[in-house]
Protein backbone atom coordinates (compact mmCIF):
# COMPACT_ATOMS: atom_id res chain seq x y z
CA UNK A 1 0.00 0.00 0.00
CA UNK A 2 0.84 3.93 -0.29
CA UNK A 3 -0.11 5.92 2.60
CA UNK A 4 -0.31 9.18 3.92
CA UNK A 5 0.16 9.91 7.25
CA UNK A 6 -1.11 13.61 8.37
CA UNK A 7 -0.13 14.94 12.08
CA UNK A 8 2.78 16.19 14.01
CA UNK A 9 5.94 14.01 13.10
CA UNK A 10 9.59 14.57 14.08
CA UNK A 11 11.44 16.52 14.70
CA UNK A 12 8.51 17.84 16.51
CA UNK A 13 8.02 16.26 19.67
CA UNK A 14 5.00 15.05 22.03
CA UNK A 15 3.05 12.25 22.05
CA UNK A 16 1.22 12.23 18.66
CA UNK A 17 4.64 12.31 17.26
CA UNK A 18 6.49 9.77 18.84
CA UNK A 19 2.82 7.76 18.42
CA UNK A 20 3.47 8.34 14.48
CA UNK A 21 7.22 8.13 14.53
CA UNK A 22 6.96 4.05 15.82
CA UNK A 23 3.82 3.33 13.33
CA UNK A 24 5.84 4.76 10.43
CA UNK A 25 8.52 2.84 10.76
CA UNK A 26 7.01 -0.47 11.34
CA UNK A 27 4.50 0.03 8.31
CA UNK A 28 7.38 0.88 6.17
CA UNK A 29 8.56 -2.35 6.47
CA UNK A 30 5.76 -3.60 4.51
CA UNK A 31 4.53 -0.30 2.70
CA UNK A 32 5.45 2.90 1.23
CA UNK A 33 4.57 5.83 3.93
CA UNK A 34 4.74 9.57 3.55
CA UNK A 35 3.94 11.56 5.81
CA UNK A 36 2.46 15.48 5.97
CA UNK A 37 3.53 17.84 9.25
CA UNK A 38 3.55 20.95 10.31
CA UNK A 39 6.37 23.07 8.81
CA UNK A 40 8.46 24.86 8.81
CA UNK A 41 10.82 21.68 9.45
CA UNK A 42 14.25 19.88 8.54
CA UNK A 43 13.26 16.07 8.05
CA UNK A 44 15.11 13.64 8.69
CA UNK A 45 17.73 12.53 6.17
CA UNK A 46 16.81 9.12 6.09
CA UNK A 47 13.22 10.20 5.02
CA UNK A 48 13.94 13.19 3.58
CA UNK A 49 11.96 12.29 0.33
CA UNK A 50 8.33 11.45 2.13
CA UNK A 51 8.26 13.76 4.21
CA UNK A 52 6.04 16.72 3.40
CA UNK A 53 5.08 20.13 4.85
CA UNK A 54 3.01 22.66 4.81
CA UNK A 55 4.10 25.73 6.50
CA UNK A 56 1.77 27.56 8.85
CA UNK A 57 1.62 30.74 11.00
CA UNK A 58 3.04 30.14 14.41
CA UNK A 59 -0.43 31.16 16.36
CA UNK A 60 -2.42 29.55 18.56
CA UNK A 61 -5.75 29.40 17.16
CA UNK A 62 -4.61 30.19 13.60
CA UNK A 63 -1.99 27.50 13.10
CA UNK A 64 -4.39 24.42 13.16
CA UNK A 65 -7.26 26.29 11.22
CA UNK A 66 -4.69 27.32 8.34
CA UNK A 67 -3.78 23.66 8.75
CA UNK A 68 -7.03 22.34 7.79
CA UNK A 69 -7.09 24.12 4.50
CA UNK A 70 -3.76 24.58 3.48
CA UNK A 71 -3.32 20.56 4.53
CA UNK A 72 -5.91 19.52 2.02
CA UNK A 73 -4.74 21.54 -0.70
CA UNK A 74 -1.21 19.67 0.12
CA UNK A 75 -3.08 16.07 0.56
CA UNK A 76 -4.78 16.79 -3.53
CA UNK A 77 -1.49 17.62 -4.95
CA UNK A 78 0.61 14.71 -3.34
CA UNK A 79 -2.08 12.45 -4.15
CA UNK A 80 -1.50 13.54 -7.39
CA UNK A 81 1.56 12.91 -7.89
CA UNK A 82 2.14 9.50 -5.86
CA UNK A 83 -1.57 8.05 -6.09
CA UNK A 84 -2.36 7.37 -2.80
CA UNK A 85 -4.35 4.17 -1.65
CA UNK A 86 -5.66 6.21 1.54
CA UNK A 87 -5.11 8.67 4.29
CA UNK A 88 -4.64 7.99 7.86
CA UNK A 89 -4.84 11.41 10.51
CA UNK A 90 -3.66 11.57 13.62
CA UNK A 91 -5.67 13.91 16.18
CA UNK A 92 -9.56 14.58 15.60
CA UNK A 93 -9.54 18.32 15.11
CA UNK A 94 -8.09 20.91 12.62
CA UNK A 95 -5.43 18.14 11.46
CA UNK A 96 -7.77 15.50 10.67
CA UNK A 97 -10.34 17.95 9.16
CA UNK A 98 -7.98 18.61 6.14
CA UNK A 99 -8.10 15.29 5.23
CA UNK A 100 -12.09 15.34 5.17
CA UNK A 101 -11.90 17.99 3.01
CA UNK A 102 -9.20 16.34 0.67
CA UNK A 103 -11.37 12.97 0.75
CA UNK A 104 -14.22 15.48 -0.92
CA UNK A 105 -11.76 16.30 -3.55
CA UNK A 106 -9.84 12.77 -4.10
CA UNK A 107 -12.30 10.38 -3.04
CA UNK A 108 -9.65 8.75 -0.76
CA UNK A 109 -10.51 6.51 2.17
CA UNK A 110 -9.85 8.34 5.32
CA UNK A 111 -8.67 6.34 8.55
CA UNK A 112 -8.45 8.80 11.83
CA UNK A 113 -6.71 7.99 15.47
CA UNK A 114 -8.13 10.06 18.45
CA UNK A 115 -5.23 10.63 20.50
CA UNK A 116 -6.84 11.97 23.90
CA UNK A 117 -6.18 15.54 24.24
CA UNK A 118 -8.87 15.73 20.89
CA UNK A 119 -11.98 14.44 21.85
CA UNK A 120 -11.22 15.56 26.16
CA UNK A 121 -10.33 19.35 24.77
CA UNK A 122 -10.76 20.25 21.60
CA UNK A 123 -14.29 19.07 21.19
CA UNK A 124 -15.26 21.22 24.18
CA UNK A 125 -14.07 24.12 22.23
CA UNK A 126 -16.97 26.20 19.82
CA UNK A 127 -14.69 25.29 16.45
CA UNK A 128 -13.10 22.47 17.83
CA UNK A 129 -16.08 20.47 18.21
CA UNK A 130 -17.10 21.39 14.26
CA UNK A 131 -13.95 19.75 12.96
CA UNK A 132 -14.62 16.96 15.93
CA UNK A 133 -17.91 16.21 14.76
CA UNK A 134 -17.83 16.44 10.71
CA UNK A 135 -14.58 14.04 10.86
CA UNK A 136 -15.91 11.41 12.91
CA UNK A 137 -18.68 11.59 10.68
CA UNK A 138 -17.12 11.97 7.22
CA UNK A 139 -14.22 9.58 8.60
CA UNK A 140 -14.05 5.86 6.55
CA UNK A 141 -12.85 4.38 9.92
CA UNK A 142 -11.87 5.37 13.80
CA UNK A 143 -9.44 4.22 16.14
CA UNK A 144 -9.13 5.18 19.68
CA UNK A 145 -6.54 4.56 21.67
CA UNK A 146 -8.07 3.57 24.63
CA UNK A 147 -11.55 2.18 25.44
CA UNK A 148 -12.39 5.40 27.35
CA UNK A 149 -11.94 7.87 24.14
CA UNK A 150 -13.21 5.34 22.16
CA UNK A 151 -16.63 5.71 24.49
CA UNK A 152 -16.40 9.77 23.77
CA UNK A 153 -15.91 9.44 20.05
CA UNK A 154 -19.10 7.24 20.23
CA UNK A 155 -20.79 9.82 22.24
CA UNK A 156 -19.66 12.69 19.69
CA UNK A 157 -20.67 11.06 16.45
CA UNK A 158 -18.69 8.49 15.40
CA UNK A 159 -20.45 5.53 13.99
CA UNK A 160 -17.92 3.07 15.11
CA UNK A 161 -14.76 2.66 16.66
CA UNK A 162 -12.10 0.12 16.59
CA UNK A 163 -9.55 0.86 19.16
CA UNK A 164 -6.03 0.41 19.35
CA UNK A 165 -3.78 0.97 22.12
CA UNK A 166 -0.43 2.77 21.68
CA UNK A 167 2.89 0.73 21.55
CA UNK A 168 5.72 0.90 23.89
CA UNK A 169 9.18 2.13 22.23
CA UNK A 170 12.20 0.29 23.24
CA UNK A 171 14.15 2.67 26.24
CA UNK A 172 17.87 2.56 26.46
CA UNK A 173 19.77 3.34 29.90
CA UNK A 174 22.44 1.83 32.07
CA UNK A 175 21.97 0.06 34.41
CA UNK A 176 22.75 1.81 37.92
CA UNK A 177 21.14 2.95 41.44
CA UNK A 178 17.93 3.87 41.14
CA UNK A 179 16.91 7.01 43.46
CA UNK A 180 14.18 9.78 41.82
CA UNK A 181 11.06 10.28 41.55
CA UNK A 182 10.16 11.31 38.44
CA UNK A 183 7.48 13.37 36.71
CA UNK A 184 7.18 13.19 32.71
CA UNK A 185 5.29 15.52 30.52
CA UNK A 186 4.68 18.65 29.37
CA UNK A 187 4.38 21.66 32.17
CA UNK A 188 0.42 22.46 31.47
CA UNK A 189 -2.48 22.81 33.61
CA UNK A 190 -4.01 19.57 32.82
CA UNK A 191 -1.28 17.70 33.69
CA UNK A 192 -1.08 18.70 36.98
CA UNK A 193 3.05 19.23 37.74
CA UNK A 194 2.22 21.26 40.91
CA UNK A 195 0.67 18.30 42.59
CA UNK A 196 4.10 16.96 42.12
CA UNK A 197 5.83 19.90 43.15
CA UNK A 198 3.36 19.62 46.92
CA UNK A 199 4.82 16.15 47.26
CA UNK A 200 8.02 16.92 47.11
CA UNK A 201 7.83 19.08 49.97
CA UNK A 202 6.52 15.97 52.14
CA UNK A 203 9.95 13.68 50.85
CA UNK A 204 12.61 15.98 52.06
CA UNK A 205 15.01 13.14 51.78
CA UNK A 206 14.21 12.27 48.16
CA UNK A 207 15.23 13.66 44.91
CA UNK A 208 12.47 14.43 42.43
CA UNK A 209 13.04 15.17 38.75
CA UNK A 210 10.90 17.36 36.79
CA UNK A 211 11.56 16.08 32.89
CA UNK A 212 9.52 18.21 30.01
CA UNK A 213 8.75 21.64 29.51
CA UNK A 214 5.63 24.15 29.15
CA UNK A 215 4.69 27.37 30.22
CA UNK A 216 4.26 26.31 33.77
CA UNK A 217 7.62 25.78 34.01
CA UNK A 218 9.11 29.47 35.71
CA UNK A 219 5.94 29.52 38.31
CA UNK A 220 6.92 25.86 39.50
CA UNK A 221 10.41 26.40 39.58
CA UNK A 222 10.15 29.74 41.86
CA UNK A 223 7.46 27.97 44.24
CA UNK A 224 9.92 24.36 44.25
CA UNK A 225 11.44 22.84 46.96
CA UNK A 226 15.18 22.40 47.22
CA UNK A 227 14.68 18.96 46.41
CA UNK A 228 12.91 19.79 43.23
CA UNK A 229 15.51 19.75 39.67
CA UNK A 230 13.65 20.91 36.36
CA UNK A 231 15.58 19.11 33.49
CA UNK A 232 13.26 20.35 30.69
CA UNK A 233 12.44 18.77 27.59
CA UNK A 234 14.97 15.53 27.24
CA UNK A 235 15.66 13.03 24.59
CA UNK A 236 17.52 10.26 27.15
CA UNK A 237 14.14 9.31 28.93
CA UNK A 238 15.43 5.88 28.78
CA UNK A 239 18.35 7.06 31.16
CA UNK A 240 16.46 8.72 33.33
CA UNK A 241 13.96 6.25 34.02
CA UNK A 242 16.78 3.68 34.63
CA UNK A 243 17.56 6.03 37.90
CA UNK A 244 14.11 6.50 38.76
CA UNK A 245 12.35 4.26 41.45
CA UNK A 246 9.35 6.07 40.69
CA UNK A 247 7.14 7.37 37.97
CA UNK A 248 4.18 9.84 39.48
CA UNK A 249 1.40 10.89 37.07
CA UNK A 250 -1.04 13.52 38.34
CA UNK A 251 -2.69 14.31 35.17
CA UNK A 252 -5.69 15.41 35.06
CA UNK A 253 -7.01 13.74 32.12
CA UNK A 254 -4.87 11.42 29.99
CA UNK A 255 -6.42 9.77 26.61
CA UNK A 256 -3.65 6.89 26.96
CA UNK A 257 -1.16 7.55 28.91
CA UNK A 258 2.01 6.10 27.06
CA UNK A 259 4.26 7.58 29.71
CA UNK A 260 3.45 4.48 32.17
CA UNK A 261 4.38 1.90 30.00
CA UNK A 262 7.21 3.76 29.12
CA UNK A 263 7.97 3.26 32.60
CA UNK A 264 6.97 0.26 33.40
CA UNK A 265 9.02 -1.32 30.60
CA UNK A 266 12.40 0.01 32.30
CA UNK A 267 10.92 -1.86 35.68
CA UNK A 268 9.77 1.44 37.18
CA UNK A 269 6.02 0.93 39.03
CA UNK A 270 3.08 3.83 38.64
CA UNK A 271 1.74 6.16 40.44
CA UNK A 272 -1.11 7.67 38.97
CA UNK A 273 -4.20 9.68 39.11
CA UNK A 274 -7.63 7.38 38.35
CA UNK A 275 -8.98 9.47 35.49
CA UNK A 276 -9.63 8.91 31.90
CA UNK A 277 -7.61 6.34 30.47
CA UNK A 278 -5.62 5.60 33.38
CA UNK A 279 -6.94 2.58 34.73
CA UNK A 280 -7.24 0.56 31.62
CA UNK A 281 -2.81 0.41 31.76
CA UNK A 282 -2.28 0.46 35.95
CA UNK A 283 -3.75 -2.78 36.98
CA UNK A 284 -4.24 -1.32 40.38
CA UNK A 285 -2.12 -3.01 42.77
CA UNK A 286 0.13 -4.71 40.36
CA UNK A 287 2.25 -2.33 38.22
CA UNK A 288 1.15 0.28 40.21
CA UNK A 289 -1.52 2.32 42.19
CA UNK A 290 -4.11 4.96 41.57
CA UNK A 291 -5.41 8.02 43.43
CA UNK A 292 -7.95 9.97 43.74
CA UNK A 293 -7.19 12.74 46.79
CA UNK A 294 -3.78 13.92 47.71
CA UNK A 295 -4.07 11.89 50.97
CA UNK A 296 -4.47 9.06 48.82
CA UNK A 297 -1.55 9.98 46.54
CA UNK A 298 0.48 10.19 49.66
CA UNK A 299 -0.04 6.82 50.64
CA UNK A 300 0.25 5.44 47.66
CA UNK A 301 3.85 6.27 47.26
CA UNK A 302 4.71 5.27 50.74
CA UNK A 303 3.57 1.66 50.08
CA UNK A 304 5.34 1.59 46.58
CA UNK A 305 8.51 2.71 47.93
CA UNK A 306 8.89 0.28 50.27
CA UNK A 307 11.85 -1.94 48.10
CA UNK A 308 10.20 -5.46 47.90
CA UNK A 309 6.77 -4.06 46.97
CA UNK A 310 8.59 -1.68 44.45
CA UNK A 311 10.62 -4.72 42.92
CA UNK A 312 7.65 -6.92 42.91
CA UNK A 313 5.66 -3.67 40.73
CA UNK A 314 8.23 -2.93 38.79
CA UNK A 315 8.56 -7.07 37.98
CA UNK A 316 5.05 -6.83 36.86
CA UNK A 317 5.40 -3.70 35.07
CA UNK A 318 7.94 -5.15 33.18
CA UNK A 319 5.41 -8.18 32.28
CA UNK A 320 2.34 -6.16 30.90
CA UNK A 321 4.44 -3.21 29.38
CA UNK A 322 5.92 -6.03 27.11
CA UNK A 323 2.45 -6.95 25.92
CA UNK A 324 2.16 -3.49 24.12
CA UNK A 325 4.76 -3.86 21.01
CA UNK A 326 5.07 -2.04 17.89
CA UNK A 327 4.83 -5.07 15.96
CA UNK A 328 0.95 -5.83 16.67
CA UNK A 329 0.24 -2.30 16.84
CA UNK A 330 0.85 -1.68 13.35
CA UNK A 331 -0.52 -5.40 12.27
CA UNK A 332 -3.77 -4.29 13.96
CA UNK A 333 -3.62 -0.59 12.11
CA UNK A 334 -3.45 -2.57 8.78
CA UNK A 335 -6.94 -4.48 9.45
CA UNK A 336 -8.32 -1.39 9.43
CA UNK A 337 -6.92 -0.21 6.08
CA UNK A 338 -7.90 -3.31 4.52
CA UNK A 339 -11.79 -3.25 6.26
CA UNK A 340 -11.42 0.42 4.48
CA UNK A 341 -9.82 -0.47 1.20
CA UNK A 342 -12.51 -3.45 0.70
Amino acid sequence: MRILMVGHYPPHGGGVANHLDSLVRELRKRHEVHVLTYGPIEPRDFERDFVHQVRVPPVYGFRGTSFAFLGSKKIVQLHREFDFDLVHAHFVGTTSFAGVLAKGKTGLPLVVTAHGSDLEHTAKLTLGKFYVKKTLIGADAVIAVSHWLAKKALSLGAPSVRVIPNGVRTLRGVKSRREYMVFIGALRNYKSPETFIELARHFPEREFLVVGDGPLRKKLERNAPENVRFLGYRSDIGEILSRSLLLVLPSRREGFGLVVLEANSTGIPVVARRVSAIPELVREGKNGLTFESFDGLLEAVEELLEPKRNRKAGGMGRRIAALYSWESVAKEVESVYLSVLG
